[in-house]
């Protein structure tokens, strides 16, 4: 269904943003109406990493006159595969301050607008107060569902994105006129069921094709054009070049957005959607040890088994050596429960922690009781002990 539009127009443009925004005004449905709104209308875009990337480099090029960036990160060598609005002399840079440099390059006309802090329930509705629509470009979920939250307590609308290897999705949630993004996943997915794009990775590529998805969504939704993707999820599979588009409807029982609505304010997200299963933060208690204590360990001569629980794509980056590749699903699933050691004692890592904590849950309810994990995992190993070694 087509909105009215979501700001109102500026009251002129200047001769040099007429030949600027040119080939905007000769589409009818844009024209200068069109392209004034879009001149008047203020963005923010949660995160400048992936999504925020291209989101906000085409919010520049579009012409949106106020661009806010929400993002505490700094830039880093591996964000550069995908991460289009950094380059290599940004490494170490903020994100935020690199982001904000790449569009004024490329539109001096755009205002941009710095929150270089993590965004929390102390300060989101603040920093949501001044804009017109979000752009939802994080890659967590206790941040997701702070945003949606904020964003239907303040009648905001919210344009998302997700992506994952070679899959991506996108809709726009507003809770004034259609679902939100509890209605589509009212609980989050268990602890450790779902890995981050940092555990499974992303194509690249795949960021700008979504990322360009969620600016024309916002690009509709500012100047009432088109059908805007409310009630609609957008599916793409990079590696089948589909796209499918599934009705998601209005949560009558919607615990934020519904009329009997029992999240009337923020809660903890963190809390809510968990790091680790319950099993799995009980397990570590008293059995977790630095890299720098395995590094004793293995010079000690300790009679351990070192257990990598990534999977065998990341195992072939980097590895602790003397380490044997058992992926974690096979542990917690049990079919590689006769894998494990039972006369020497198991240490189990992972990229950053995570993973192996799920993994020691299952092997001492397996009654390997001696087993432990490695905090922080192999980048912990890196940073504490052996430099040399890429991170990833």
């Amino acid at each position: 269904m087509s909105l009215p539009p979501l700001v109102e127009p500026a009251s002129e443009l200047s001769v040099d943003e007429v030949r600027r925004y040119s080939r905007h005004l000769i589409i009818p449905d844009v024209a200068m109406d069109g392209q004034k709104r879009l001149k008047n209308a203020k963005v923010l875009c949660v995160g400048a990493g992936g999504l925020g990337s291209p989101a906000l480099m085409y919010l520049a090029a579009a012409g949106v006159g106020t661009i806010g960036i929400a993002e505490f990160d700094t830039v880093d060598e591996s964000n550069l595969q995908r991460q289009i609005i950094h380059g290599q002399s940004d490494i170490g840079r903020p994100k935020s301050e690199s982001a904000a440099a790449s569009i004024r390059e490329i539109n001096p006309y755009v205002e941009v607008v710095i929150h270089n802090t993590v965004l929390d329930n102390d300060n989101v509705f603040e920093i949501f107060e001044p804009y017109d629509l979000i752009i939802d470009g994080t890659d967590n979920f206790a941040t997701r569902y702070m945003v949606n939250d904020a964003a239907v307590l303040s009648g905001k609308p919210y344009v998302w994105g997700s992506i994952y290897r070679f899959d991506g999705q996108a809709s726009v949630f507003w809770a004034d006129q259609g679902p939100c993004y509890r209605c589509l996943y009212p609980e989050p997915p268990p602890p450790g069921m779902v890995p981050s794009c940092a555990e499974g990775g992303v194509l690249g590529v795949l960021c700008a094709s979504i990322g360009s998805i969620q600016v024309t969504e916002a690009i509709k939704l500012l100047t009432g054009i088109g059908d805007p993707l409310v009630g609609s999820l957008m599916v793409y599979d990079a590696l089948e070049m589909t796209y499918r588009k599934i009705k998601v409807r209005k949560d009558p029982n919607c615990a934020v957005c519904g009329p009997n609505a029992t999240v009337t304010e923020l809660i903890d997200y963190e809390d809510f959607c968990g790091s680790v299963t319950d099993e799995a933060a009980e397990a570590v208690v008293g059995s977790t040890i630095t890299a720098r204590e395995l590094a004793e360990w293995i010079k000690e001569g300790r009679d351990i088994d070192l257990i990598d629980v990534r999977e065998p794509a990341e195992y072939e980056i980097v590895r602790i050596p003397g380490s044997r590749l058992i992926p974690k699903g096979d542990i917690v699933s049990g079919a590689a429960l006769s894998d494990l050691p039972t006369e020497r004692q198991a240490v189990f890592y992972c990229k950053a922690g995570v993973r192996s904590a799920e993994a020691l849950a299952a092997a001492k309810a397996a009654g390997l009781k001696n087993a432990v994990h490695v905090q922080g995992g192999v980048l912990g190993w890196i940073n504490q002990v052996d430099p040399s070694l890429p991170a990833y």
